[in-house]
């Protein structure tokens, strides 16, 4: 069987051989794309695996023309998001940090954020044209990568990021004039 065939038994079957055949012969590429993004041999292998997981059910959901560059694509995507889980990771440990050195030397020409900033964002952010607002809320609030916010919202990739970029410069305006 080729690949488009394959592709049609599984999503017909589910037969997990066939998905098996499907993948197998892109194993060594797709670690070199996680190995390129995540640095570490351990976590690229766990990514080969966890991409074929997830695979199950994608697969399933979308319509696939092109296997290669498909699964191309959602590896460097699958990455690109647990670097940015990572990074957040990384990032309320060093905020925890912050908060108690704050604490211990009592300084208070620090800005904080309190209520009233959270909801001057959240105005801000409402005022927002209603595909600036869509797309910010889906890659900030709810941490999508531009390919999930095009599938979800329908809209192009480029204009996705031309909405987050536009958005993420009219909420600076619109917070620096409140």
């Amino acid at each position: 069987m080729d690949e488009k065939q394959l592709l049609q038994h599984f999503r017909q079957t589910g037969n997990l051989d066939s998905l098996g055949k499907l993948y197998a012969p892109y194993m060594s590429l797709l670690y070199g794309v996680c190995y390129k993004y995540l640095q570490d041999t351990e976590q690229s292998q766990d990514a080969v695996m966890q991409i074929f997981d997830e695979l199950i059910e994608k697969l399933r959901v979308y319509e696939v023309d092109n296997f290669k560059s498909w699964v191309y694509v959602y590896a460097r995507n699958f990455c690109l998001m647990q670097l940015r889980k990572n990074k957040q990771v990384i990032k309320v440990d060093i905020e925890d940090n912050l908060f108690e050195s704050e604490k211990m030397l009592e300084n208070e020409d620090e800005k904080k954020w309190n209520e009233q900033d959270f909801e001057k964002l959240e105005t801000c952010i409402a005022g927002l044209n209603i595909e600036q607002e869509r797309c910010i809320r889906l890659f900030y609030l709810e941490q999508h990568c531009y390919k999930d916010i095009a599938d979800q919202t329908g809209f192009d990739i480029a204009k996705v990021k031309s909405y987050i970029q536009n958005g993420r410069r009219n909420l600076k305006i619109c917070m620096e004039k409140k």
